[in-house]
């Protein structure tokens, strides 16, 4: 299948190691993570034998994606973003390869070793069902977390899910967790349009949170579990401007910035 010609999606080098097996891909963007995603993936090939794992390197200069130990751990490809943008960037330049594949739902979770990859067949379970949007949250029953820095979890309770899910008109709790699914169906909705260059940071995972149930599409979160390691929290973003950072985001939710051009 060809990438749609109409979206904008980053420049990047393509490296497959083997053909298209499942019906459904997990797609992991990573920058520079050294042990942390190689951890991860260890973890994750034990489900390589149910869904296809796809690397969205954002250009890590670490050495921690040998392809020679991708390979060894089941993952189907790497994406090298070789274009402007960050995490927004890189999900558009994996789901765009991922539908161009012929996907029928793409799962996604961060590079970092701190989420349950062992929940990925909670997920694919939810994609059997029909759902669209699967959100992982640790704040259902069943969910847990460990070590969540004070002012993340200030941020997320009492500012970014109350907030968010005002606007998407569905009551989220864990709305900055990257550990989620969507159906074929729904990205490809010429309503949503995530395949633009508005997308760049961290915009198009509220975005996303937001249309889904306000498009009438199937919505749900279940239980994952997410880890941070004791003590200092390695980061690649102040805490303080981070949430600012999300914040700003909400605002431009409200005020319909993300929104395609027809709306």
């Amino acid at each position: 299948m060809q990438v749609n010609s109409e979206w904008e999606v980053p420049k990047y080098e393509l490296t497959e190691f083997k053909p298209k097996a499942h019906k459904y891909c997990v797609c992991i963007p990573v920058i520079n993570e050294g042990e942390k995603i190689q951890k991860e993936l260890k973890r994750l090939s034990h489900f390589a034998s149910v869904i296809d794992i796809l690397i969205l390197d954002g250009g890590s200069m670490d050495g921690s994606l040998n392809h020679e130990f991708l390979f060894s751990k089941g993952v189907r490809a790497i994406l090298i973003k070789k274009d402007i943008g960050k995490l927004s960037a890189q999900l558009r330049m994996g789901f765009a390869y991922a539908l161009s594949e012929g996907y029928e739902g793409i799962i996604t979770v961060d590079g970092n070793n701190k989420d349950s990859v062992e929940s990925i067949p909670l997920f694919i379970e939810q994609l059997d069902k029909g759902m669209d949007f699967v959100q992982g949250s640790r704040y259902v029953p069943g969910g847990k977390e460990v070590n969540t820095p004070l002012i993340r979890k200030i941020a997320i309770k009492l500012i970014h899910a109350p907030y968010l899910s005002i606007i998407a008109g569905f009551k989220y709790t864990d709305t900055t967790n990257g550990f989620r699914a969507h159906s074929r169906k729904f990205l490809m909705d010429s309503r949503l349009k995530p395949f633009r260059n508005v997308f760049s940071t961290y915009e198009l995972l509220a975005y996303i949170s937001a249309k889904a149930p306000r498009l009438g599409y199937k919505v749900v979160e279940i239980p994952v579990a997410r880890e941070y390691p004791k003590g200092k929290i390695p980061t690649k973003i102040s805490p303080l401007r981070g949430n600012l950072l999300l914040i700003k985001i909400l605002f431009g939710l409200l005020f319909g910035k993300y929104n395609p051009r027809s709306e």
